[in-house]
């Protein structure tokens, strides 16, 4: 694997008495998406200020393409895309115009601009309304112009702080078939969110944060194979069960049997077929039943102790 485009080293961060990053290391290649998940106030956004020169860490390093922050700040932000998760963006303009002003930021002039914005704009699936007031558009549509306004000139690193936050289903899949884009043509994508499933669905690599800390990092199969999990059967039976029923099925443990309702776990999905040849046999008749098998949200349970959205106390 070539080298990572994004390198955090034991990056320390406080705010007075505060200490919002604890010596955070982790790293993102090019050609994927890594998601920085955690709840609110984990440190996520400092996270992404920093690696985008807007902060100083306090001890540690950052390093973007071969660049070392601070030092190299300036040849580091013509390669960095940022998109934050305050909108920036103006209303009274089209989404055209507002594309054509940041393009000027970036130093895109003339033909190479009016290109960018084309590019972009189709990106998005915001070429049929190029020429609207962003003030007529959706929360969902803004969102995805402000992703549009951070990647006009085709950042090798870009960094998405909650940018799908309070979206429509529809503007969430054009965001999510974007950052796909990006990443399959070479881009390091550092994706922060506090939605699991988003992560889930998009990312190669994770990187677990909890109270400015680095919980683990990994693919999610990986995190999930660390807590020791297992699919989770759940099922509810017409009449309770006569004692020893299980013993028909010994590739399930009991977790919970209160009445009717049961839980069990099981090793792999097959093995739900002998949980239900055990029910019959032994006479119930299944009312309900469901499996879940375990996601990033119950690894970060695990490893945290407390739900991804428990803001209790938290800060960012």
């Amino acid at each position: 694997m070539a080298e990572p485009l994004i390198v955090v080293e034991d990056v320390v961060k406080a705010y007075g008495a505060r200490t919002a990053l604890d010596r955070v290391c982790f790293s993102v290649h090019g050609g994927m998406v890594t998601g920085l998940l955690g709840p609110n106030g984990a440190g996520k956004s400092t996270t992404l200020s920093i690696i985008a020169t807007l902060l100083v860490p306090d001890r540690g390093s950052v390093t973007v393409a071969g660049h070392r922050l601070p030092a190299e700040a300036r040849p580091a932000r013509r390669i960095i895309g940022l998109v934050p998760q305050r909108l920036a963006l103006y209303p009274t303009l089209t989404a055209t115009e507002n594309l054509e002003f940041f393009s000027r930021m970036q130093g895109l002039r003339g033909r190479e601009a009016r290109a960018a914005v084309e590019r972009v704009l189709a990106l998005v699936a915001l070429d049929g309304r190029a020429h609207e007031p962003v003030g007529q558009f959706s929360g969902g549509m803004r969102r995805r112009l402000n992703l549009a306004c951070g990647i006009l000139h085709r950042p090798r690193v870009v960094l998405l702080d909650e940018p799908t936050a309070g979206v429509d289903p529809q503007s969430r899949e054009r965001i999510f078939e974007a950052v796909e884009t990006l990443a399959r043509d070479g881009a390091a994508v550092l994706y922060s969110t506090h939605y699991m499933e988003e992560a889930q669905r998009l990312c190669a690599q994770v990187v677990l944060l909890d109270d400015g800390h680095v919980v683990a990092t990994g693919t999610p199969a990986e995190l999930v194979a660390q807590t020791g999990m297992r699919p989770r059967v759940e099922l509810r039976t017409a009449h309770p069960l006569p004692a020893g029923w299980l013993d028909a099925a010994p590739v399930a443990r009991l977790v919970e049997h209160e009445g009717t309702a049961i839980t069990l776990e099981v090793t792999h999905d097959p093995d739900v077929a002998s949980v239900l040849l055990a029910v019959v046999r032994a006479g119930g008749d299944v009312v309900e039943m469901s499996v879940h098998h375990p996601d990033l949200a119950d690894a970060f349970f695990v490893l945290t102790g407390r739900a991804l959205r428990d803001e209790d106390g938290a800060r960012e």
